[in-house]
């Protein structure tokens, strides 16, 4: 996105009661993008820097009901792309994944998470520099929250077999999502060229057999 933070002001944004107005479809699959999503669906959301290559490598998974693309992390409502770009608002860009565990579980999310993407930079991804670009999951069940840390403790080693960096990676449970505008929802599908930095690190994430579908 090359989109680089602006100067810091005194305060934060103080954001808005109104919901983005996004379009009611996904562009890929046609499903809803918003609630209610069909019963025995569970919901993850991660940060893997500009949204819009992330989501990407998602929405053509079987099992993935939907994805959508937002901000959170931060403490201001409904916040505008350009407002998170300023690094006050403590947002993140998140990619929202809807899945059923019976068919994709949880452990086959994360290995993309972590293979995609360099969890080691801190506030950027590559090029891509400020607090939204930083690497974040946001679990929504204490089971989650299990899991994403018995992964994040295997691929830190692995990493350190390689002679990697330390994980940054934010982890904690979700609180509010909001949709970033209807432009930025599957962009890479409406323009196929378009800007996608994302780069792994090369090292492959062990997934455990005892790890659940939560």
């Amino acid at each position: 996105m090359l989109f680089k933070s602006k100067p810091r002001t005194a305060s934060p944004p103080g954001g808005r009661h109104r919901e983005t107005a996004i379009s009611e479809r996904h562009f890929v699959n046609g499903h809803k993008l918003k609630h209610p999503y069909p019963d025995g669906l569970n919901t993850l959301y991660l940060g893997m820097g500009c949204f819009w290559g992330a989501e990407r490598l998602f929405w053509p998974l079987h099992g993935v009901y939907v994805t959508a693309v937002g901000y959170q992390g931060g403490q201001t409502p409904n916040p505008t792309y350009e407002e998170i770009c300023t690094g006050l608002t403590g947002h993140t860009e998140i990619v929202m994944i809807v899945f059923d565990p019976k068919i994709i579980p949880l452990s086959a999310l994360l290995k993309v998470f972590w293979e995609a993407h360099n969890p080691t930079q801190g506030m950027r991804q590559g090029n891509d520099v400020g607090t939204q670009y930083r690497s974040a999951i946001y679990t929504s069940s204490p089971q989650q929250a299990k899991e994403v840390a018995l992964s994040k403790n295997r691929y830190a080693a692995a990493l350190r077999a390689q002679g990697k960096g330390e994980i940054t990676t934010e982890t904690a449970p979700a609180g509010p999502f909001y949709f970033a505008e209807s432009y930025h929802q599957q962009y890479l599908a409406k323009n196929p060229s378009g800007y996608c930095g994302l780069q792994g690190t090369g090292v492959a994430c062990p997934v455990a057999s005892d790890q659940g579908t939560a």
